[in-house]
Parts: C-alpha cells; structure tokens; sequence
C-alpha cells in the first residue's frame, strides 16, 4: 500500500476512518455476541438439599470442613434459613454476594453444616476466569488491532522512506554538485524536494557571485598595487622593505581568500585512495624538509576523496601545530565505517570556548594581526570545508598538553591489517610528538 501522487493529509485522514468502521464492526460483533457472562444463582433449598448430599448441579459437596475463599463473608440470616430448612444441627456459611433476592444466592459461597450424623461442606465452582465471551472479545479487539497495524506499517514506510532519502540528500548536498531529491513520494514530500532543490541553486549562485566578486576585487587590485610597488622603488630604505614587505602582505591575503572561495564553490574528482601512504607521503615531505614531525600508523584505511585536497588538510593542520608548538605528533586509527586521524602538538592548551570558532574563516588563536604569528585566518576553515566535503568533520580539543584536532573521514572498504612499520622511528630521538593549534 503506497501513498504515491497523494497527499500525506489524505492517507491518514483514510487510515483514521479505516480504524473507526474496523473498531466500530469488532464493536458491534462483541455486542451481538452477548453480554458477559454471570454466574447462576442457587437456591437456598438446593444448597441444604446439597448439604444433605442428593446431588445438585454445579455444586460440590465434602464431608470436610472448606475455608472461606476471598470475598467471602458471614451472612448470619442464610445460615439461619438453610438451618431451618434442614430441621437440625447448625450452619456456618460464608458468600460473596449480597441477598438481593431472598431466598437465591449469587456469586461464590461456602457452606459447613453440623449435625448429629457428622459434618459436610457444600461449595459451588466459583467465577471462571476465562469464559467463551472474554476469549471472543480479546479476539474480536486483537483481529482488528492486527487487520489496521499491517496497512499502518506500510503507509507509515510509505511516508518515511522518501523523507529518508530526502534528508541522505540534504546532508551529502555539495558546493558545485546538483541535490539529487527523489521523485517518488506524497506531494507534502515532492513540494519540501522541489525547495530545497531551490534552497540549493540559489546558495550555489550566491557562492559563486561571492566567488566572482573576490576574484574582480583581486583584478581590480592588481592595478594600483602594482603603481604602489612603483611608487614604493622610489622610497629611501628601510621604508622600501617595509612598504614591500606590506605589498606582498596584501597579494598574498587576497589570493588565499580567492583560493578558499574557489574551494568551496567547486568539488573536485574524488578517487579511492589509501589513506595512510597519502600521509606517509605527506610526513615524508616535511621530514625531508627538516619539519619536526613524527608518525604513527595505524591499519590500512580506504577513503574516497580528492588526494590534492585532503594533502591541504592534513599539511595545515601539522603546519598549525608546528608554528603553534613546535612539533606535531600524527596518528590514525580505524573504526568499523571510519578512520580517525589526530594531529596533536605541546604548545599552549586553546581556550575550549574558542575552538569551534577557529574554524570559521578570518578568526585566528592568536589575537594579533601579525601574519607571521597569526597567518591570514583561512587555515581551518579550509580544513574543516575540505572534511566536509569528504563527508567528515574535523573538530579541535584541548589537552593536558596542548591541543588534539581530530579528523573523522568514512571508510569505502573494510581496514585491513597493514604491515607497514613506523619508518619514520629512526626520527624519534630527534622529534616529539606534538598537537595542532588553530590559526
């Protein structure tokens, strides 16, 4: 049963009525059934035939004295009446209903009578706790329950499935790549699609103008940086370095804001690759540029990514925890669908308030707006953009010593024991571990 080309409101409006007429048929079979069923009522004269020991129907006579069952109690004017009928000895009763008609008795009872020739008891059978209309009635309710919980099922996966797989969408939605929504689904479903379809286009088209407006700006820019740098020949030194010095500044910070805006805007081509030899490669680089960095594998982890963009990833965060604490300690490991690297160094702790905003772009750890201490503030942001991307996250966490950015990226293939050894342990003596520091 599908709710397709209708509309959410509709098949729960049909799925209310359906259970209304299902209650009201089981209703009405568990009225014709007829009413509960009530215990018959004894006659007094038939419990002192009973006590005599003729047999009666439904009754049970012993020669046993029987103790009074829950609910029973002393009612001295039977006992008097049956004693009468009897003609001698004494009765000791005990009965769950009231004498609403004098002379009957209902519900449960047991009756001792003593006479000369001896003692016998009398007892009916009681209340039976499971009777033909109990069982017809819980029937009757589970029939009904089990006819409506199937076509509940279905229409409720009918009307969460597409929400699912709208929502998978949503949260793999990319700068630069189109949202696939699906088609099948009610109209509420098809109409939030066809607007997030929409959401999408129009934040893309506000990406890339913000794109274009930064690169026209750099353009613009080039012009008269450029008559600077002639005006700045003219100037006596050490005017000129410094005013150089600022130039160079400014070209730098404006290509690195194009390169992010660019990043974001454009996806590129993701390919499987082996994680662990992209960062065995990477840390090989800086060692041999004699960059205080040490690594740690871990097992073997297949990720599908761009290699030149997470190269940028890892590269920041060592460099971050280089210039913040002097070295950088890399490690992963691998977890059933997901590979965990953490980059840690030993510099100063960041404030745990701060660390999320360090990702966002132009905000920097270090207050001052010295580019040699601080850098231009685009570091994280460009680690956290490229994670994200990845469909994984990066996340900052200060420690007992220093700082641990974690990077969570999903696995494409099952990790696998690796057999490759610390090379880099020769470096050990003389590198420390160490923790990335946020820009």
């Amino acid at each position: 049963m599908a709710v397709r080309r209708t509309t959410i409101a509709r098949a729960i409006f049909l799925l209310v009525a359906a259970a209304i007429v299902l209650a009201t048929i089981a209703t009405f079979a568990i009225t014709f059934a007829g009413p509960p069923p009530r215990e018959r009522p004894v006659s007094e004269r038939d419990i002192a035939s009973a006590l005599t020991g003729r047999p009666i129907a439904g009754l049970q006579s012993t020669m046993a004295v029987v103790a009074p069952r829950r609910g029973e109690r002393r009612q001295p004017e039977r006992d008097q009446r049956l004693a009468a009928l009897l003609g001698e000895g004494t009765v000791t009763g005990f009965y769950e209903g009231s004498e609403a008609v004098k002379g009957e008795v209902r519900g449960s009872f047991s009756v001792t009578w003593s006479s000369p020739y001896g003692q016998r008891s009398v007892q009916n059978a009681g209340k039976a706790v499971v009777t033909h209309w109990l069982v017809f009635t819980i029937g009757s309710m589970a029939a009904a329950l089990l006819v409506m919980l199937i076509p509940v099922w279905l229409i409720a996966r009918a009307i969460s499935r597409p929400l699912q797989n709208l929502a998978a969408s949503a949260r793999h939605a990319r700068m630069g790549e189109s949202l696939a929504v699906p088609e099948s689904g009610s109209v509420e479903v098809q109409d939030l699609g066809a607007a997030l379809v929409a959401m999408h286009k129009r934040i893309a088209a506000a990406v890339e103008g913000r794109t274009a407006m930064l690169a026209a700006i750099a353009h613009d820019l080039g012009t008269p940086l450029s008559r600077l740098a002639f005006y700045v020949d003219a100037l006596p030194e050490p005017a000129r370095s410094k005013a150089n010095q600022d130039l160079d500044e400014m070209r730098e910070m404006i290509g690195a804001a194009i390169s992010f805006a660019r990043d974001e805007a454009h996806s590129q081509i993701m390919h499987r690759l082996d994680l662990g030899s992209l960062l065995d490669s990477l840390v090989e680089d800086m060692l041999a540029a004699k960059q205080p960095v040490r690594l740690t594998t871990g097992h073997r982890a297949i990720v599908n990514g761009d290699p030149l963009a997470l190269r940028r990833l890892f590269a920041n965060l060592i460099d971050n925890a280089i210039a913040y604490g002097s070295e950088a300690n890399v490690s992963w490991h691998t977890e059933p669908d997901r590979v965990v690297v953490i980059v840690r160094d030993k510099g100063p702790s960041i404030d745990p308030l701060m660390a999320e905003r360090l990702f966002e772009p132009f905000v920097r750890g270090e207050p001052s707006r010295n580019r040699k201490t601080g850098g231009t503030g685009l570091g994280l942001a460009i680690v956290r953009s490229v994670a994200a991307r990845h469909g994984g996250e990066v996340t900052l966490a200060p420690g007992a010593e220093g700082t641990a950015a974690t990077v969570v990226l999903p696995l494409v293939a099952a990790p696998l024991q690796s057999g490759i050894k610390a090379k880099f342990s020769r470096y050990a003596a003389g590198s420390s571990a160490h923790h990335v520091q946020g820009s």
